[in-house]
């Protein structure tokens, strides 16, 4: 009878030690490719918002996808927030996204998530032809990306093939052309005497101080140099519709099936393409917001418009990046 005593007293003291800790806090771990310097400012908002405190990885978003593919079931990770489509779709042919609920995935326009519904875009960011306004007129633009290769283009055109987001580009092109002419195209602007630059931001500065006369960037840079200068020499047009050189590539979100927090993840992606998360991406960062519940700032094209104009690829498409960085390799541009 004493052992018996002891051991419910024991039982006794346990119960009431449960009792008397303290729950633990809301929390979700990320996994961001995105920028600590772009997306905390959010992820505090989100916090003050709601409780749930963010963890977060901030990393290369590719180098994230691998490391998320590497970890598996045992990944701490909740929701991983890409940089761009390739990756989100390299985490989805793995098998680590789940479903998402229709009420998170009809808040964005059509063709912005993945047709399993594993992943939603969060912002937009299209690739455009950027020319000098002081060299050139509209009417001497090219129609398609791939006319770039002809010599009288490609000899004062800049670009970045070290840089994710042309290499991304690059993918598309694969995928909508085929891996025979995106290598002649490559080849063929390499050999036309194309000049390469480090980055996006690197081939302005290029146009502008009259190096180049032609590039190949992403959209929202322009906008941060005429945010400054107005009269800023540089201009940017898109190709014709349809032309895979108006790719929109996009930053997106989604939960691993491996998450025991479903509820707070759904929370932080329904954040992110709530009004806050959608105006700060128009406003702040010149990005595309990919929902009905914000439009673009004033200084971006309608944004309705791009509809017609886009390329028809489906984005979780562009996964092989592997391939595309061998190729890039092949023709001597890495």
């Amino acid at each position: 009878m004493k052992s018996f005593a002891r051991l419910f007293l024991a039982l006794l003291l346990v119960i009431s030690a449960a009792g008397c800790s303290e729950p633990e806090s809301d929390s979700v771990t990320l996994y961001s490719g995105r920028s600590q310097s772009l997306v905390q400012p959010l992820l505090d908002q989100f916090t003050e918002q709601t409780g749930i405190e963010v963890n977060v990885r901030y990393g290369d978003t590719a180098q994230l996808a691998v490391a998320l593919i590497e970890e598996g079931d045992q990944s701490p990770a909740d929701v991983f927030w890409a940089q761009d489509a390739g990756a989100l779709g390299a985490v989805q042919n793995a098998g680590m996204f789940t479903a998402l609920p229709g009420e998170i995935t009809s808040r964005v326009l059509p063709g912005f998530s993945a047709e399993e519904g594993v992943w939603v875009a969060t912002s937009g960011r299209a690739r455009v032809l950027a020319w000098s306004s002081e060299r050139l007129s509209r009417d001497e633009l090219p129609e398609r990306i791939e006319d770039l290769a002809r010599p009288e283009y490609a000899s004062r055109l800049g670009w970045a093939p070290t840089n994710g987001s042309f290499q991304a580009a690059m993918t598309a092109m694969r995928v909508a052309l085929g891996d025979e002419a995106a290598r002649a195209w490559l080849t063929a602007v390499k050999e036309g005497g194309a000049t390469a630059y480090a980055n996006n931001r690197s081939i302005l500065e290029g146009i502008a101080n009259g190096e180049v006369d032609l590039g190949l960037p992403n959209h929202y840079y322009l906008y941060r140099y005429t945010a400054d200068n107005p009269d800023y020499p540089v201009e940017q047009s898109f190709f014709a519709p349809g032309n895979i050189g108006n790719l929109i590539n996009v930053a997106g979100v989604g939960q691993l099936a491996s998450s025991g927090k479903t509820a707070e993840a759904h929370a932080l992606i329904s954040f992110l393409l709530g009004t806050t998360a959608q105006n700060y991406f128009a406003s702040e960062t010149f990005e595309y917001p990919v929902t009905t519940d914000a439009a673009p700032g004033s200084q971006l094209a309608d944004f309705s418009k791009l509809g017609e104009l886009r390329p028809d690829v489906a984005l979780e498409r562009m996964d092989d990046l592997e391939a595309t960085l061998a190729m890039l390799r092949e023709v001597g541009l890495l």
